[in-house]
């Protein structure tokens, strides 16, 4: 539980430093740059990601275990969560922002521990009591009551595709979580083999696939030689450390509470974008945050496993 937590506190903190650097003017002088601002981030931030990953490994002296553990069904399995969860997950998040804005974007996306809840009682067998759905329940409330804002549906360019988009970062997030989870069953490969794989398959991903489609890769080398490269890679500095506490809490907890305790992000995010941009937040961001908080920590407390230990 405490590294679930740990994750969702460090992502908040990754998402304010990568919201610095995509307001930076890099990302912001141009209508092209606006456009590829959010695939170039990503693939910047994961490639950054891997980066610190492999030398994390180094320093454990993983690299041949990481090799062994990328040739198993197993391994395998990891490649094709961090694909859903990587790749296409952000993907269809960053179009969905595109096509129906930020707000209902984030209220649809924060649907996906619910739905990995589901999955995770599908095909892991996993289950959680009724308070802990309750708990759930409360917490994504809280998220989608933080992110609503009355009106702007008239400024959707498109709802339909939108709201597919948004559907699809659902899906992908929620379907990582679990196939890494199963992923993890192997007793040979660990939480950090699992999220190495991760990290270097999106990033790879990105820079073959997606920029080369969207023609992104001059783009991409401006940006790397800016300042706001130099952010992002703090950005995934974070970032990385929230992934691997939420890789430990997926293995130890099981992902229908990880994914629980992750979403607590929007909360944090909220506390370090005070204490770093000195933003106040309102009277309902505060009481949303807490909800959030408490909610997500309902839902991964089981009473009984507790007292049985």
């Amino acid at each position: 539980m405490i590294s679930g937590i740990l994750a969702g506190i460090l992502w908040g903190l990754d998402t304010v430093i990568l919201g610095v650097a995509l307001s930076m003017s890099m990302f912001v002088s141009t209508e092209q740059a606006v456009i590829l601002a959010p695939f170039v981030s990503t693939f910047i931030h994961d490639f950054c990601s891997s980066v610190w990953m492999l030398i994390y490994m180094g320093i454990k002296k993983q690299y041949k275990n990481i090799l062994r553990a990328v040739k198993t069904r197993s391994g395998k399995f990891i490649i094709l969560g961090a694909l859903l969860g990587g790749p296409i997950g952000m993907s269809g998040y960053v179009a969905a922002i595109h096509y129906i804005g930020p707000a209902y974007t984030a209220i649809i996306s924060s649907m996906f521990p619910a739905l990995g809840a589901f999955l995770s009682y599908i095909f892991l067998k996993e289950k959680m009591r009724p308070i802990q759905l309750c708990g759930l329940a409360a917490s994504i409330l809280g998220v989608i009551v933080m992110g609503y804002t009355p009106g702007g549906v008239e400024q959707m360019k498109n709802i339909v595709l939108g709201f597919g988009c948004a559907i699809l970062c659902c899906i992908g997030w929620a379907s990582e979580a679990v196939i890494c989870a199963y992923g993890l069953k192997d007793p040979d490969i660990t939480d950090e083999h699992a999220l190495q794989i991760r990290q270097l398959t999106s990033a790879a991903f990105y820079g073959v696939v997606i920029l080369t489609v969207i023609k992104g890769w001059g783009f991409t080398i401006e940006a790397a030689v800016t300042s706001a490269s130099a952010v992002i890679l703090a950005s995934a500095f974070f970032g990385t450390a929230s992934y691997v506490f939420y890789y430990k809490a997926i293995a130890g907890i099981g992902a229908s509470k990880a994914m629980a305790l992750n979403i607590t992000y929007s909360a944090w995010s909220i506390v370090f974008a005070f204490l770093l941009l000195h933003t106040l937040p309102d009277l309902k961001s505060v009481i949303c945050g807490a909800v959030i908080v408490a909610g997500a920590i309902v839902a991964a407390t089981d009473l009984k496993e507790w007292k049985q230990k």
